[in-house]
């Protein structure tokens, strides 16, 4: 097992890994930016390193700094968390050259599945549906147009590289496609620096739902349930449950069985989510994440399993220590992602946190970095802490989670705690019924 981990990454997410390594026995390395100094995780853990100012490029991302401090402090391995540089094969392929462990998948496969259109592809290979789209990059307004009439309208035009809902765009017709693809092209380049786009067919009320799998480096891959992400806004999930009120017991059982004998095929390492659209019984791969989830927490809720914990064993080379018929489901849990935002008209309102009481009880869990008197910074993402619920079943789960939104106080800065709030009481919500599209289209605009 490793002595010292160095954790590339910051909030909530760092302090989780730091409370893994921590209960492993592990010691923790915490680096960060010079507007991060009073950090909980650069508090809590056992050696700190500042890596640069305050933007991310400079800090996060800068990857010769983050290996001097793993030099300086002989950290044996790197986790990189999630965001940032957790899915950069280059940085995960520098690292290993350095003589430390990555706590992650191969250089190889986060290349691989890094890419949406080699993953499409590896994945139809690999016997997973794929939604029907383009088989590789569109280039240009002639080819766009063929492959529009080819598929069928509406069409979705997608980033090649990176995620968010960045460089994504949707042509309902020809008469829009040549600005939709123009758009997504040019969003692509400024976020990925890479303009490559392609396109998949359109579907109008999917849901969002994912694979939690783990795989060992002696060829054991179990899977652990799905996770419902459908309650989105901009393509960013904000809230987060398993199972999925959609699912049947058989459409779990095929699909998690079709995940596993992928990933099997793939000789994958480490923990990885593939996520897909699922309308009308039927499943569409759209990607995989090659790293720690952020609403990981609630798989730990209904599964019991650590999940970083696991991911930790298995970069050190461990096997899994269980098989698919260990992995049992109890209950139901709800993730709120709470944001530094206005709950309206969803403004970063980043500022000091001048009062914090967070909430308590039977199956309530919070992963969160802030405390009174810590100030926001403005120059990250805007999540500021998960709520994490569990309950019997589902309708327990909504109650204690409306309860525990009630008790969660955040002074000092707007958040999004008022809306979810309301959300744990809309029908549509609490009836499970909901689409991708739900939360954006419908609610937010009644």
């Amino acid at each position: 097992m490793f002595n010292k981990v160095l954790i590339a990454n910051r909030g909530d997410v760092a302090l989780r890994i730091h409370r893994a390594c921590r209960e492993m026995g592990i010691k923790t390395v915490a680096v960060h930016s010079t507007a991060d100094a009073d950090a909980m995780h650069v508090r809590l853990a056992d050696e700190s390193v500042c890596i640069g100012p305050p933007p991310a490029r400079d800090s996060y991302l800068n990857i010769p700094a983050i290996l001097s401090a793993a030099a300086v402090t002989h950290a044996d391995a790197i986790h990189p968390g999630v965001g940032f540089l957790s899915e950069n094969a280059a940085f995960a392929e520098i690292v290993e050259a350095h003589g430390i462990t990555f706590i992650g998948p191969s250089p190889s496969h986060i290349q691989s599945m890094g890419d949406k259109i080699t993953a499409k592809r590896t994945m139809i290979e690999l016997g997973i549906p794929c939604v029907p789209g383009s088989k590789g990059p569109v280039e240009g307004l002639d080819a766009a147009r063929a492959e529009a009439a080819h598929i069928g309208y509406p069409v979705l035009i997608k980033a090649a590289a990176g995620g968010g809902g960045r460089g994504m765009k949707v042509a309902e017709g020809p008469e829009n496609l040549d600005e939709a693809y123009t758009m997504a092209r040019r969003e692509s380049a400024a976020a990925f620096g890479n303009d490559s786009v392609y396109m998949e067919r359109y579907l109008g009320r999917p849901r969002h739902i994912e694979i939690q799998i783990a795989a060992d480096s002696h060829g054991n891959v179990i899977h652990l349930g799905e996770r419902d992400c459908s309650i989105q806004r901009r393509h960013q999930k904000v809230i987060e449950e398993a199972p999925s009120p959609a699912l049947t017991q058989a459409e779990r059982e095929a699909i998690g069985k079709r995940a596993v004998e992928a990933i099997q095929k793939m000789g994958y390492r480490s923990l990885g989510t593939l996520e897909f659209l699922y309308e009308n019984g039927e499943f569409f791969f759209i990607e995989m994440n090659t790293r720690l989830q952020v609403e990981h927490p609630i798989t730990e809720a209904i599964t019991g399993v650590d999940l970083v914990r696991m991911q930790i064993e298995i970069a050190a080379g461990r096997p899994l220590g269980m098989e698919q018929k260990d992995v049992t489901f109890t209950g139901h849990a709800i993730e709120c992602r709470i944001t530094a935002e206005d709950p309206r008209t969803f403004q970063p309102r980043p500022g000091r946190i001048d009062d914090y009481h967070q909430p308590g009880g039977l199956g309530v869990r919070v992963d969160s970095a802030l405390y009174a008197g810590y100030s926001v910074p403005p120059h990250y993402d805007s999540l500021v802490a998960k709520l994490i619920v569990h309950g019997r079943n589902r309708e327990e789960c909504l109650m204690r989670t409306e309860r525990a939104l009630g008790e969660y106080v955040i002074g000092g800065i707007p958040t999004t705690i008022p809306l979810h709030a309301e959300l744990m009481r809309a029908p549509v919500f609490r009836s499970g019924d909901y689409h991708i599209r739900w939360l954006e289209s419908d609610y937010l605009k009644s």
